[in-house]
């Protein structure tokens, strides 16, 4: 009979256990209809390339041909390139090539940017493609999902204003511009084989298909001092959370040449194009 006060009280834990363990049970504090918490999922990427190592020495070789003239100690310079300051390189990373001749300058340039959206609601891709779309619509060209790019982008001189593409407010080079100057431009203007437009529609600054997500290309055509030109072709894609710019231009030496906006549109965009292979191996 000594034993049972010590039996009963034992009884009397083992209940209270069972009792409370329902407390620690998640599932009993859950409200029943109450929306379950979803995070958008990360983008693809989590990091970036070296972005000075990105681009290999036989394209920098075709890119900066007056590179090849140089002494090979400027040659091997030249050829490293200069990183851009950036303060998170698994956010941000960029490279700069310059070559300078007699005969022309050429300057390349890429910069990689992985977007990350600190909004859980909101995953990375979605926040890339708002990214992209302001890069597009800056460069003048049709939202996604909106009209064909205009002849004429924002910005640029309209057709019966008569001025040239180097006049024109912000530089670019239109579809329109070269042909409305017609005889009238000047030697350092061009001639419409070096300025889209005139019958090289597919010159003009637009939106690029098989290329990343989405991609557009973009063309302008400067003054650089007091009469030579110094033209731009700019390449923009977006792959998942990567947004990949590539730069690539040309001034001749000689201030009546123009650069040819063919040559220059299609090496800018087999650069972007293997770019975006590095990227997608």
């Amino acid at each position: 009979m000594a034993y049972v006060p010590g039996v009963a009280l034992l009884v009397a834990l083992v209940a209270g256990c069972s009792a409370g363990s329902d407390a620690d049970d998640p599932a009993a504090d859950s409200k029943p209809g109450s929306p379950a918490v979803t995070t958008a999922p990360p983008g693809k990427y989590r990091t970036l390339p070296e972005s000075c190592r990105a681009v290999p020495r036989s394209t920098l070789k075709d890119l900066l041909p007056g590179t090849a003239e140089l002494p090979e100690e400027q040659q091997e310079k030249v050829y490293e390139g200069t990183a851009s300051v950036t303060y998170d390189t698994d956010r941000k990373v960029g490279c700069r090539w310059t070559s300078d001749t007699p005969d022309a300058s050429w300057n390349l340039s890429i910069d990689f940017e992985r977007v990350v959206s600190y909004d859980p609601s909101v995953s990375d891709d979605d926040r890339a493609r708002e990214v992209y779309a302001t890069k597009q619509e800056d460069a003048g060209l049709a939202a996604p999902g909106g009209a064909t790019p205009s002849e004429t982008p924002s910005g640029s001189a309209s057709a019966s204003s008569g001025s040239t593409p180097s006049g024109s407010p912000d530089g670019k080079a239109t579809a329109t511009g070269s042909s409305a100057a017609g005889s009238s431009a000047s030697p350092s203007a061009g001639s419409d084989s070096a300025t889209p437009g005139a019958g090289d529609e597919d010159l003009r600054p637009r939106l690029l298909d098989d290329l990343g997500d989405a991609a557009f290309l973009d063309d302008v055509l400067t003054p650089a001092g007091s009469t030579a030109q110094h033209r731009t072709v700019s390449v923009v894609f977006r792959t998942s959370n990567v947004i990949v710019t590539v730069h690539y231009g040309e001034q001749p030496g000689r201030v009546t040449e123009v650069p040819d906006s063919r040559e220059l549109q299609e090496k800018t965009q087999a650069l972007a194009r293997n770019l975006d292979e590095t990227l997608s191996d």
